[in-house]
């Protein structure tokens, strides 16, 4: 059995939404951050950073959101999400998820950090205005590489696009400015049900409405 241990919107709905393109059966977690249980004995044994997502599959306890997407294409994506290992597509695709995550997201989270996440005393807004700058420096990179394919791979849906669609997604509530050509990209990938779908568990599952 599959759990999902997640937050609506959070990191976690990028594998919600994975999940859902790979139709498998799988239950969320919601994890009240609101009640402190990200910092409770119980979800720390799972993920002792006391972040979302983390993820369990039958025995195995995974964290860190892009290796969980990676893993779960590999098993369950029957040579689908995840081009064949030493191919220069699986090369991009693994460039991608670096850049994604070291790159583009980063800033992002240091924005929210000093928005909400940090204790007040820590928080700075000289970093919000830092993280920004980078966040469009990182960007500016991500449009000069999108391809004129359909996705960033080619012709073919990839965990790639479904990180790169989600952080701008995240990028967009943070109130960045995304230009046209990646916002059409965005908007595209976000159009897909299988994203719809995930958001909805996500919600019902915390007792939210979108």
């Amino acid at each position: 059995m599959i759990t999902l241990y997640g937050m609506p919107r959070s990191r976690s709905l990028r594998v919600s939404w994975l999940l859902e393109e790979l139709e498998l059966d799988w239950h969320y977690h919601f994890i009240d951050a609101a009640k402190g249980e990200h910092r409770s004995d119980a979800y720390l044994a799972i993920n002792p950073c006391g972040k979302v997502p983390a993820l369990t599959d039958d025995e195995l306890v995974l964290t860190e959101s892009a290796a969980i997407m990676l893993y779960l294409a590999r098993k369950y994506g029957n040579g689908d999400l995840l081009p064949a290992p030493g191919t220069p597509e699986s090369a991009k695709q693994l460039q991608w998820v670096s850049f994604i995550i070291t790159e583009l997201e980063q800033p992002l989270w240091t924005i929210g950090k000093h928005k909400f996440a940090l204790p007040a005393e820590l928080r700075c807004s000289d970093m919000i205005n830092v993280a920004q700058y980078e966040f469009e420096q990182a960007a500016a990179i991500a449009e000069n590489w999108l391809p004129q394919s359909p996705f960033l791979l080619g012709d073919e849906l990839s965990v790639a696009d479904l990180l790169l669609a989600h952080t701008l997604l995240w990028g967009t509530r943070f109130n960045q400015t995304i230009s046209p050509a990646l916002a059409q990209y965005r908007d595209r990938l976000a159009a897909r049900p299988a994203l719809a779908r995930a958001l909805n568990k996500e919600l019902t599952a915390a007792g939210q409405t979108d």
